[in-house]
């Protein structure tokens, strides 16, 4: 008999969300007003959330909520507040991005099922080690990995104690989730956040390729792979589509039902996806999954294939028959939002109304009777009441002691009060009464209550006098190790399998260089990391990707947090600090002057801002030449990845241009045109960073320096130093600059 593989449904609206369960989805995710990562879907109200989860439950479908969006520290009261009646819900997980709220619900909410998010771009054994020591009980892999990568990191999972969930269908992102700053540096809208205005899918200026939109991807579908997941080990098969309406999440879903039960009880896959071509889709792709990443990925439209798809698959004589065909195929879809209209509006997710009677006399215990539409019971007091006490027992009285039910997916309808004369009972035993009620009410799982998390204070000013730090990728840069006596990090690539010997040459010959580990390590290149790392024994790495951290640590290696970890409140640094001995992090970029000066450092932690860089958008595992420049290869394979060295341009209808650039060992990346230079910093938040930190590696981009990198440093050591000459001529050398998301933040 063939182990159950869970099918994880799309809920954006309450209608979508009524659709996927009365489709058969296994479970669905979905958001709330705030602190999930589709701000643009309706989202529910936590009191549409005791309903789902009721009627969910009452079809053997499960229920996630999506927090996955970067915190702030002014965030955190309401975000406690929001746990606090969580955990007297019966959610089934909840799905996270923020290293600081998976520190809260490791160590003060256990009762809730951790998640980790797509967002956190997990693709490699290390991050997933990373997540379990922190409780996550699944993870969300990338998108970009390929079916024997997918089997290889469930397999670890799995050791953990860890499930995996993969992204089946829906869209593709052009760039590794939760590493994206496209749309929040221009457009202050953070994907991080929940906001991301999809910039990679407008319009650009043709492009030499001749391609109008160069960043397209048509749609993930992974249909007809569903044998190859269910071997590989996966637990549960997630569509993508919070944004979408409820006839696409009963279309997908309902297709892949089937093709779910054609696997297990025919053992035979269904070959026709019509069905998946009939709602919104760009047509679709499964080279990720099946390691072929080549340029048939791309399609040069952003909008729906439906149309387009139906007039190819009839191949119509006539522009008549092609208007007919189009016709019947908006009837069709019409017809069905109605049909399931109909269906989904029958059903309620109100909370259920109670009506409370209460009794009893003198000498007796008080009775307190509840009736539901489905059942009814009593609970007694354990004293009896008496004719003497502090309050008497009225209505007005009773029915606040008793508002703690309001809070459930129950509220008191009517409630009426058989008491002869005044009577007393002990507040005490009024509590008891509630709780017990609350005990029956809640499927006979005790109330927990509010946990009261530390509140973090801002430690004394520490008089620190913050050094500099440089990062550089170039050999001929080295040099620079002996003209500053700034901290020196020197870029590793992404692609390490076959560089891993030249690199830790390099560190033994050059010992003032600190190694910076990219964000993205995938199988092999991880693991050539990995090893790199035990022969060397730095003194000291800076890593952006969390499988190093968690090496670093277990090798008691001291290790910094890298920028693109995007780490934005004080309990994200609490996390590094007390699970896995990290020594310091740099700070998001993404956030605002008054939002760093909100970060409480703890004890014997360093902090790290970057005050010079230029600004990486994306990071794609994808070729981005093929739609831009062209490219004399169709598919990109690791001798793209090693030797590869180019960049290009593209401009966007509103004149505003991105500087594609791909170096040697590593993938491609789009910049920003304009470099980031923040001086004002410095002066604004004295005493919290004992580093800023400047990137002089060579990429190209619309930003001019009129000086060598080493007078550069000394120029920047001199503005850290107080000299405002200096902090003038920065401003009139690099040219031209931006410094947004410093004044706006997210």
């Amino acid at each position: 008999m063939k182990r159950k593989i869970e099918l994880l449904a799309p809920g954006g609206d309450i209608d979508s969300i009524k659709t996927a369960i009365l489709t058969g989805a296994d479970a669905v995710y979905c958001g709330l007003n705030k602190f999930n990562a589709r701000n643009r879907a309706a989202n529910i109200s936590f009191e549409d959330l005791q309903g789902i989860i009721r009627l969910a439950h009452k079809n053997s479908c499960k229920v996630f909520l999506t927090l996955n969006i970067i915190v702030l520290d002014s965030e955190i009261p309401a975000l406690i507040k929001l746990l606090n009646r969580l955990v007297n819900t019966h959610i089934d997980g909840v799905i996270v991005q923020d290293l600081g709220l998976l520190y809260l619900l490791s160590k003060y909410f256990k009762g809730l099922k951790i998640h980790a998010s797509t967002q956190l771009t997990t693709h490699n054994k290390g991050q997933i080690q990373f997540l379990s020591k922190l409780n996550a009980q699944r993870v969300n892999l990338s998108r970009e990995l390929n079916i024997h990568e997918i089997k290889d990191l469930t397999a670890v999972a799995h050791k953990n104690n860890v499930l995996t969930e993969v992204f089946v269908h829906g869209s593709y992102c052009i760039s590794f989730s939760g590493i994206c700053y496209m749309s929040s540096v221009h457009g202050g809208n953070s994907g991080n956040r929940g906001q991301c205005s999809q910039p990679c899918r407008d319009r650009y200026i043709k492009t030499p390729a001749g391609k109008d939109y160069p960043l397209n991807l048509k749609d993930n579908s992974a249909y007809f792979d569903l044998k190859e997941l269910y071997d590989a080990g996966i637990d549960s098969l997630k569509i993508e589509g919070r944004i979408k309406e409820f006839e696409y999440v009963y279309t997908i879903v309902n297709s892949w039902k089937k093709q779910i039960h054609s696997f297990y009880n025919k053992n035979r896959m269904i070959q026709d996806n019509s069905e998946l071509y009939k709602v919104f889709n760009r047509d679709f792709s499964n080279s990720f999954l099946k390691g072929d990443i080549n340029k048939d990925m791309f399609i040069d439209n952003p909008r729906s294939h439906s149309t387009k798809h139906i007039s190819e698959l009839n191949n119509y004589y006539s522009k008549d028959e092609m208007i007919k065909g189009q016709t019947e195929l908006y009837e069709e879809k019409e017809k069905l939002r109605i049909e399931i209209k109909n269906k989904i509006d029958q059903i309620s997710i109100a909370k259920i109304p109670l009506t409370i009677s209460i009794s009893g006399v003198s000498g007796t215990p008080l009775k307190v009777s509840v009736k539901t539409p489905d059942t009814s019971f009593d609970v007694l007091s354990e004293v009896n009441l008496v004719d003497v006490g502090t309050e008497v027992l009225s209505y007005e009285m009773i029915l606040k002691r008793l508002k703690a039910i309001d809070d459930t997916e129950f509220f008191i309808k009517h409630m009426e009060l058989y008491l002869d004369t005044d009577l007393y009972l002990p507040f005490k035993e009024l509590t008891s009464i509630k709780k017990r009620l609350l005990f029956i009410l809640n499927g006979s799982k005790e109330i927990i209550s509010p946990v009261t998390v530390p509140v973090l204070k801002k430690r004394n000013n520490e008089n620190i006098k913050p050094t500099l730090s440089v990062l550089i990728s170039s050999h001929k840069d080295i040099n620079l190790c002996s003209d500053t006596s700034a901290d020196i990090y020197f870029q590793l690539p992404n692609s390490f399998k076959n560089e891993a010997g030249k690199v830790n040459d390099l560190f033994i010959k050059n010992k003032k260089l600190i190694p910076w580990f990219p964000s993205i390590l995938i199988g092999e290149d991880y693991i050539a990391a990995v090893e790199f790392l035990h022969q060397l024994h730095p003194k000291l790495i800076v890593t952006n990707n969390t499988g190093i951290a968690l090496e670093a640590n277990k090798n008691g290696i001291p290790w910094i947090a890298g920028p693109y970890l995007n780490i934005a409140n004080s309990y994200s640094l609490l996390c590094l600090q007390e699970n896995f001995n990290c020594i310091g992090s740099f700070l998001s970029n993404e956030i605002s002057k008054q939002q760093l000066k909100s970060i409480k450092k703890p004890e014997d932690f360093k902090l790290f801002f970057s005050i010079y860089q230029p600004i990486v958008l994306m990071t794609s595992r994808q070729c981005l030449f093929h739609q831009v420049s062209g490219c004399e290869k169709n598919k990109i394979d690791d001798i793209c990845i090693q030797q590869c060295k180019k960049s290009s341009t593209i401009t966007n209808l509103k004149k505003k241009s991105f500087f594609i650039v791909k170096t040697k060992g590593n993938y491609h990346s789009v910049y920003s045109a304009t470099n980031l230079l923040n001086t004002d910093i410095v002066r604004d938040i004295p005493d919290l960073f004992s580093s800023f930190f400047i990137d002089l590696r060579d990429i190209k981009t619309e930003t001019k320096i009129e000086m060598d990198k080493a007078k550069l440093i000394k120029l920047f050591e001199n503005h850290l130093n107080g000299n405002f000459e200096s902090t003038q001529q920065l401003k009139h050398i690099i040219h031209p600059s931006i410094n947004t998301q410093y004044k706006e933040g997210i």
